[in-house]
């Protein structure tokens, strides 16, 4: 009976990590679209000469979103 008992605990055990690992990773997901979402979000709030002294193009804005949220391109 011992053998079964520490089986299932260490099949909980694993199933309990992942679950933790997947939530985390959603968590993290969602954390990095709101930065996207918040820089694009400012960037297109800019006019078009706030932008040209900062030197970024309108057609940029997406792409440094996404390097702020992820990182940037490998």
């Amino acid at each position: 009976m011992t053998a079964i008992t520490q089986t299932c605990t260490a099949t909980d055990a694993g199933l309990r990590t992942r679950l933790t690992t997947a939530i985390q990773r959603m968590q993290d997901n969602r954390a990095r679209r709101a930065i996207y979402r918040q820089t694009v979000r400012e960037l297109n709030a800019l006019t078009t000469r706030d932008l040209d002294d900062l030197g970024i193009n309108r057609s940029m804005i997406t792409a440094l979103a996404h390097e702020a949220a992820w990182g940037p391109a490998r």
